[in-house]
């Protein structure tokens, strides 16, 4: 491994060893005699220094803080400047203590880096003895719990450091504590000082990875206006955006860094939604978002922080390529998603970053790679995966160039273990991001002196989401690099077009050596189970829509964000999306629906019946209606036992769709009424009513023709009366007057009875309008009107009746 590899040509000179062992074989001899000689009891001084011994546990009495190292890499008349400090985790107060400075010996190897990290207690075989005529720093008494701070300042002359290399580099503290009067060693921390004071002949090519990545926050809701304003699960997103938040970090630390900038389009997509409004999710209501002005200027930044940089853009929402590959590709659809997504990618980096970015890169979560990952990640356009050297071991004395072909044909790039997972952990603490930069500088020279002779190309990728603290950090480091004296800034597509080190392994690594934990973190199966459900039920409603793109983009969108790698260790938090989204899909497609209807009678052989259609969407939508009758010997419609009609209904109204029915013999039909989209496919539930039929008989019509004989007769018998009134009156009146009957009643015009009232002209009836039946057909009052515009969905009531 190169992390076993010496570091070659970086050893003491031939002078310094014999020096040391001299110094050695003078001060071991007496020391061996006195041991020899000593009777059962060790000497207090070798007690002190002896790791071996019960008494080591000594050397973490106090915990020593290294808080701050400047400069992390010095050169010759630099002066080193340490700053900590010391607190007594015992119950025992400590006296007469001293903090000393430890320098040297000098690293051999990357992995003899990695152990000294490792170690926490003091260790005489290993530790250096404190630095002669060094500055220390006096505690007279240091009681139980407390704290005391530091500084030490030494010149780079007087740190022994007599070549290039990286030294360890300690502070102790050594005193004594209220049960046991004698120096000893009581704690220490170890750090590493990277020694180059000279720009190397060959530098390392190093590229670093610089992530803007972040979870999913925009769900599928958008709201009713022509712009579609977005609606956001939470506001959340805005304090990462904010001054100090963790998105404004990378973005104002990254401008002045070179690095390569891994975008999620996702993120510049939710962002940009939020600088032009947008709405967040609060109960039942959908509250107006108030961070519009932060995200513009966050992405006003980045914009800016970009120019001159490379981006390489993942495939939209980051998916999880490694749960798509163990669970996921064999559920239908499943790898259709990943397409989708790395299409998307490209056109939202460019439309919102106005720059060109890379998208044939793949990262799978800490480049953990097995030939079905390596699989999935090529099959949708990206021909380079991001692995990492702890998932592709090579056994070489030392660090090989990041590019790698594999032998199934794909091109990889192995970015670096030690150096991508330098800075995980807690960050915030002083101390912890100290040791890290000082960590990450040291392997990076071991690097480049392990084949001085040889460029190589390294690349760090870094954790996906880095903390504000991580971040910063990192920054450092990378600014503990800009003398270039050992390794020199290059940029992801440089890195992956470099010549490959023949000797580097190119087997893919078996599906069985994938980290457990990584594997218990995945997606489950049922993840994308859900996913193509949505899918499924977005395809059978977007083609009864006229204008698909207002639903079938933020549905896509929501279905990519469901497959995020961000969803690792949040298997609630993601069901919980997944349902929201298939939930809200489902009110959409319940919006055209069929109104439900009483049980209809009809009287007679033929009639009309009407269905009616309800669209509460805001756009208008195209189906099939088709109504069955549960029995055509009994009612027909038009001959056959079904029918069906094309149906239109515009946003927010209803439609009443009629059809012709015809009966055959009395009793109740069961009617099924199904709304189908235009390709075939059944819309929404079925609708069931039951139609009466009641013919009229001949007993019913005789019983009507008598009913209006007697209406005639009577009113032929008040004609009668009527008559006779009037002509007494009539003889009344020509007595008085001395007339006779006939000289008082007018005469009749020529050509008219004058025992026949003239017959009386019905009222005309105005003319009936227009729903689109033929002219013969009789008027049907009591139909809706084809279009009756928003109406409610409750059933009809009852007692309707079918319109003959």
């Amino acid at each position: 491994m190169a992390e076993a590899a010496d570091i070659q040509g970086t050893g003491p000179s031939p002078a310094r060893r014999w020096l040391r062992r001299t110094i050695t074989v003078a001060f071991g001899a007496p020391l061996l005699a006195g041991l020899l000689q000593a009777p059962a009891t060790s000497s207090p001084v070798f007690a002190a220094e002896d790791a071996t011994s019960s008494k080591a546990v000594d050397s973490k009495t106090v915990d020593v803080s290294l808080d701050t190292l400047a400069p992390s890499a010095p050169v010759e008349g630099d002066t080193v400047t340490i700053t900590g400090s010391v607190t007594n985790r015992s119950k025992k107060t400590v006296t007469d203590a001293t903090v000393n400075l430890r320098v040297g010996p000098q690293m051999t190897s990357r992995s003899e880096i990695e152990q000294v990290t490792g170690r926490t207690g003091y260790r005489s075989d290993s530790d250096p003895a404190p630095l002669d005529d060094a500055p220390t720093v006096k505690i007279p008494r240091l009681g139980p719990g407390l704290s005391a701070g530091f500084s030490l300042s030494v010149p780079v002359s007087e740190l022994g450091l007599d070549e290039a290399g990286v030294y360890q580099l300690g502070v102790s503290l050594t005193g004594q504590t209220s049960d046991r009067r004698s120096d000893r060693v009581l704690g220490i921390e170890r750090t590493f000082l990277p020694y180059q004071p000279e720009a190397t002949e060959k530098k390392t090519q190093l590229t670093y990875l610089w992530p803007l990545i972040s979870s999913a926050h925009v769900s599928a809701e958008t709201a009713t206006d022509d712009q579609q304003t977005p609606v956001f699960e939470d506001d959340t997103l805005a304090d990462e955006l904010k001054p100090g938040g963790r998105l404004d970090e990378l973005v104002s630390l990254g401008k002045d860094l070179p690095v390569t900038w891994v975008v999620d389009p996702d993120l510049l997509a939710s962002v940009d939604a939020m600088a032009n409004g947008y709405r967040v999710k609060g109960g039942t209501l959908r509250l107006p978002g108030k961070h519009q002005a932060v995200a513009q200027r966050w992405l006003d930044s980045l914009e800016k922080a970009v120019q001159g940089h490379k981006v390489v853009a993942l495939p939209f929402a980051d998916p999880d390529l490694a749960s798509l590959a163990h669970r996921g590709k064999d559920v239908p659809g499943s790898l259709g998603h990943l397409q989708s997504a790395t299409a998307l990618a490209g056109t939202t980096v460019e439309t919102i970053l106005h720059v060109q970015p890379a998208t044939d890169f793949a990262w799978p979560v800490d480049g953990a790679v097995d030939p079905s990952i390596l699989s999935v990640a090529t099959s949708a356009g990206a021909d380079k995966v991001i692995a990492r050297s702890d998932s592709v071991r090579d056994d070489l004395p030392y660090t090989p160039t990041a590019a790698r072909p594999f032998s199934n044909g794909t091109n990889a790039v192995v970015s670096d273990a030690l150096l991508s997972t330098a800075f995980e952990g807690d960050m915030v603490r002083t101390e912890n991001s100290t040791l890290a930069v000082q960590e990450f500088l040291a392997q990076s020279l071991a690097i480049t002196l392990e084949q001085p002779e040889a460029q190589r190309s390294i690349v760090v990728a870094p954790q996906r989401v880095p903390t504000a603290a991580q971040a910063q950090t990192m920054a450092t480091a990378l600014r503990g690099l800009s003398a270039k004296r050992w390794s020199q800034p290059s940029d992801l597509l440089a890195a992956a077009a470099a010549k490959p080190d023949p000797d580097a392994s190119t087997a893919v690594p078996a599906g069985s050596r994938y980290p457990k934990k990584l594997r218990d973190r995945e997606l489950p199966v049922q993840a994308f189970r859900d996913m193509k459900t949505t899918r499924d039920e977005l395809d059978d409603f977007k083609v009864i829509l006229t204008a698909q793109y207002r639903v079938v983009p933020p549905f896509t969108n929501a279905i990519n964000r469901e497959m995020s790698t961000s969803w690792r260790g949040q298997a609630r938090a993601a069901a919980l999306y997944r349902i929201n989204v298939l939930e809200y899909l489902q009110t959409l497609t319940e919006g055209v629906q069929l109104v439900d209807k009483s049980d209809l009678t009809l009287s007679g052989r033929s009639a009309t019946i009407p269905v009616t259609v309800q669209n509460k969407l805001l756009q208008d939508v195209h189906l099939v209606l088709r109504l069955t009758s549960g029995s055509k010997n009994r009612l027909n419609l038009n001959g056959e036992r079904y029918k069906e009609l094309p149906v239109r209904i515009s946003g927010g109204h209803s439609q009443s769709v009629k059809f012709s029915a015809s009966a055959n013999v009395n009793g109740q039909v069961p009617m099924t009424a199904q709304l189908y989209t235009e390709d075939g496919t059944p819309y929404g539930q079925p609708m069931t009513f039951t139609v009466k039929v009641s013919e009229i008989t001949a007993t019913v019509m005789l019983v009507i023709a008598g009913g209006v004989l007697l209406l005639v007769l009577a009113g032929v018998r008040m004609y009668s009366q009527r008559k006779r009134v009037a002509a007494r009156k009539a003889e009344a009146e020509a007595e008085e007057t001395g007339t006779t009957p006939e000289e008082s009643e007018p005469r009749p015009e020529s050509g008219a009875d004058p025992e026949v009232e003239p017959a009386a002209v019905p009222p005309q009836e105005p003319e009936a309008a227009s729903d689109g039946r033929d002219a013969d057909e009789p008027e049907q009052p009591s139909d809706p009107t084809p279009d009756t515009g928003p109406e409610s969905g409750d059933p009809s009531g009852p007692g309707e009746k079918v319109d003959r």
